[in-house]
């Protein structure tokens, strides 16, 4: 056993490795919980008398050649790694490494996941190729539905029942088919209308659609709901309802929030009136929730929607919807902050 663990010795003061998972291989080989040690040491109250202290030194040898063993490979480790560290990667590039940024459509549309997801909403995703149905059909706008006329839809020209989605209603409408209520979900995502592309309006946009459905839900549920979000949003407190028509919703309103007039800019953006539109919403109609699967007798229901470039617009105080789709560098890297 003597002859056995001098053998070991001479293995551990030989050693030598160019890398710490091979240097905790041999830490764990002598030192570890289930290591050499452990057993010799566990071995010793069968050693004979006359061989213990012979025995003991051996061990103890042992010991104190694998633990300076460790330290010293890990010293030079370590100082090979600061030195690397000090010089840095010599392959680089010269210049400084531009630090990028997130969008800030991006940034407003995190901001409103998480307040929503803080109340129980989750999120949920769709095409945005879609087909007649789950974009007007089933949302209560029938074919030659005069309301459709209020939505200028790029259809795909082969195919006049497929489109690009001009809400993301048609997500809710394919949660709805698949999922049992209680419902509550938002989508967030971008959205396409045959529209002319101004300072304040654009072809490709985005919007964020919330839905909740159970038993019992009332206006009351709405209000409260986006009374919420404009106080985390905005850290704004005074909301209003105006009465409005949506296809989908009855009855529907729609959302202003209460802006003020403490600046020029107010008065521009809100037109002296200090009032300003953020969005609609309103009670899902019966028959959307028919057509969905859902008993419009038991479940009722609430959504609402609103546009995540105006929010960013407001937010961030700028002043044309074009400049979020131009990839302007210099307009870009004043979002770094924000990340």
């Amino acid at each position: 056993m003597i002859d056995k663990i001098k053998e070991y010795i001479g293995e551990a003061q030989a050693f030598s490795t160019q890398t710490p998972a091979e240097l905790e291989a041999f830490r764990i080989k002598f030192l570890g919980s289930k290591g050499l040690l452990k057993e010799f040491f566990a071995e010793f109250k069968n050693v004979p008398n006359e061989q213990k202290k012979e025995f003991g030194q051996v061990i103890n040898l042992l010991k104190t050649s694998a633990e300076e063993k460790v330290k010293s490979i890990q010293e030079a480790l370590e100082n090979k790694e600061e030195s690397k560290g000090f010089y840095g990667d010599l392959t680089r590039s010269g210049e400084p490494v531009t630090i990028g940024s997130r969008h800030p459509i991006s940034l407003v549309k995190n901001q409103i996941i998480d307040i929503f997801s803080n109340i129980g909403f989750n999120v949920s995703e769709g095409p945005e190729i879609e087909d007649d149905w789950h974009n007007f059909t089933a949302l209560n706008l029938p074919e030659y539905h005069p309301a459709r006329d209020m939505q200028d839809t790029f259809f795909i020209q082969t195919d006049p029942d497929i489109l690009l989605r001009t809400h993301t209603s048609s997500v809710q409408v394919r949660y709805m088919e698949n999922n049992k209520p209680p419902i509550r979900t938002i989508s967030p995502g971008r959205v396409f209308r045959n529209e002319a592309v101004s300072s304040r309006s654009h072809c490709i946009f985005h919007q964020v659609e919330g839905l909740y459905i159970d038993k019992d839900v009332s206006f009351a549920d709405l209000k409260q709901t986006l009374l919420h979000f404009t106080k985390e949003m905005f850290g704004k407190s005074k909301i209003r309802l105006r009465p409005s028509y949506f296809p989908f919703t009855e009855p529907s309103a729609e959302i202003d929030i209460y802006w003020g007039l403490k600046t020029e800019t107010d008065y521009r953006i809100t037109k002296g009136t200090g009032w300003l539109e953020i969005g609609g919403c309103g009670m899902v109609d019966p028959n959307v929730l028919k057509n969905c699967g859902i008993d419009p007798e038991e479940y009722t229901g609430f959504a609402f929607g609103m546009g995540i470039e105006r929010i960013a617009m407001l937010n961030y105080q700028i002043g044309d919807i074009r400049m979020f789709y131009e990839n302007d560098v210099r307009f870009l890297e004043q979002f770094k902050a924000s990340i």
